[in-house]
């Protein structure tokens, strides 16, 4: 998410893209990017193991209690996490903040990294979904992720079945919302 290059070393691996490019990179080329980024980055890159996850996991969950957030779907990645968080009194940027906070402190408090080398990479990547059928599509793809990387499929306990939301049984079909959707 860096708007600029501050380091000649690293402005030496490439231009800069800011934000989510149309055509993502293959898997070898990120692992390509990676392995020259390696030599030059202040801190080494951070890759969870499968045995921090829960530990990431138990972070989010403090957060998600702490603020009565609703999560609909989550996977702990080796190197990111996804996450659905319903609509809620925050801001998407203030969630972010909350769950990165969480997480970094529970990874600390069992002794994993050190105290110098930062957990996440920057304010994280938001998407705003704005149907229910988008929100299952995007369920399906993190219940999914961990199973494309060969790695087991994730059940947590802060994660809520999708009830439809904001199109929910009991929700008015004449409210402005469902209107709305409607007209599209």
């Amino acid at each position: 998410m860096s708007k600029t290059i501050a380091c000649d070393l690293i402005g030496e691996l490439g231009k800069l893209h800011y934000g989510r490019k149309r055509v993502q990179p293959s898997g070898r080329e990120v692992r390509e990017f990676h392995e020259q980024a390696r030599d030059v980055l202040k801190y080494p890159l951070l890759d969870f193991k499968v045995s921090d996850f829960a530990v990431i996991a138990d972070g989010l969950v403090d957060a998600i209690r702490r603020h009565a957030y609703t999560c609909y779907a989550s996977a702990v990645m080796p190197d990111h996490v996804h996450i659905i968080i319903r609509k809620h009194k925050h801001r998407a940027e203030q969630m972010l903040a909350n769950l990165q906070e969480s997480s970094r402190l529970r990874f600390r408090s069992v002794g994993l990294g050190t105290n110098d080398h930062p957990v996440w990479g920057g304010p994280g990547w938001k998407v705003f979904l704005d149907t229910p059928t988008d929100i299952r599509r995007t369920i399906h793809y993190i219940e999914q992720n961990p199973v494309r990387w060969g790695l087991a499929c994730q059940r947590w306990s802060f994660v809520t079945p999708y009830d439809g939301w904001p199109l929910h049984p009991g929700h008015s079909p004449n409210s402005p919302y469902a209107r709305y959707l409607r007209e599209e």
